[in-house]
């Protein structure tokens, strides 16, 4: 069993067995034929995933690797908030006429800011502190930006990174306001993962742990037989990630830069529908 399988695994049951229903409330989301889409659900979940040791995703269930690094750097170095940038339809339905999920994700990361030393966006403000400042306790993005929240098609649901270097090592918090965790949850683990260790190997850095913070930790009503399914399939070891040593600018990163070896899992394929 990865480690990934056993945290997904003992975070579904504990949200089974032990979470609330928000049945007797009214919700946002909705499923495509307008029914409300109710959640049983876990407040503040907090996981540790050591880099060092194991690359974190599911063997229970298959992960899209490719498509989920895609998205990564869709947000992360294009910085864009257009789904003609995206090779992938996940984005489709938040998205208008033109392709645009409003001042939401990459539009924000892209946004510069002045600071003493020069006009930095957030991602390029956490390479140079990671370069020049790497005691700071302030390396840090956040893309839950209040004045542009009407904006945005979605509100963004993993909204910060802080980073800490300790040592040789580039530890890291996910902060996640919600968490569809039959949906998303892993998917957003190998991105952020793959982004701390992408962060690491460009400033001369060892990846050590990322820490996955998750607010509202719920599973959807129609989501649950799946769910209960998916934990008592067949486990495997984690696959070993290999990536390219020869990138050493964060913008040379593409998702070809990535290789998973020996990702074994299991392949039934599953019609997972997503609340709007």
């Amino acid at each position: 069993m990865s480690v990934a399988d056993r945290i997904f695994i003992d975070n579904m049951n504990d949200i089974l067995e032990n979470g609330v229903w928000d049945t007797d409330l009214e919700v946002r989301p909705k499923w495509s034929d307008g029914t409300p889409a109710h959640t049983v659900k876990k407040f503040g979940i907090v996981n540790r995933y050591d880099l060092s040791k194991e690359f974190p995703i599911l063997t229970i269930r298959r992960t899209f690797f490719k498509s989920a690094v895609d998205e990564l750097l869709w947000i992360w170095q294009k910085k864009s908030n257009n789904i003609k940038d995206l090779h992938s339809k996940i984005w489709n339905q938040w998205a208008d006429a033109d392709g645009s999920i409003g001042k939401a994700y990459g539009y924000q990361l892209g946004v510069k800011h002045k600071y003493k030393e020069g006009e930095f966006d957030q991602v390029d403000r956490v390479l140079y502190d990671l370069k020049h400042n790497p005691a700071s306790r302030r390396i840090l993005t956040n893309i839950y930006n209040f004045a542009d929240l009407h904006e945005m098609n979605l509100y963004p649901c993993a909204y910060s990174m802080t980073f800490n270097v300790s040592g040789d090592t580039l530890n890291g918090i996910l902060n996640q306001r919600s968490n569809d965790m039959l949906t998303a949850n892993n998917w957003n683990v190998v991105q952020y993962a793959v982004l701390l260790i992408m962060f690491a190997q460009v400033s001369g850095l060892k990846a050590g742990e990322l820490v996955h913070v998750i607010a509202d930790a719920h599973i959807y009503d129609r989501h649950v037989p799946m769910v209960k399914e998916i934990i008592a399939n067949p486990q495997y070891e984690a696959p070993r990630l290999e990536v390219d040593p020869d990138v050493r600018n964060f913008y040379d990163f593409t998702v070809d830069s990535f290789r998973l070896v020996d990702y074994k899992y299991n392949d039934k394929k599953y019609d997972i529908p997503v609340a709007e």
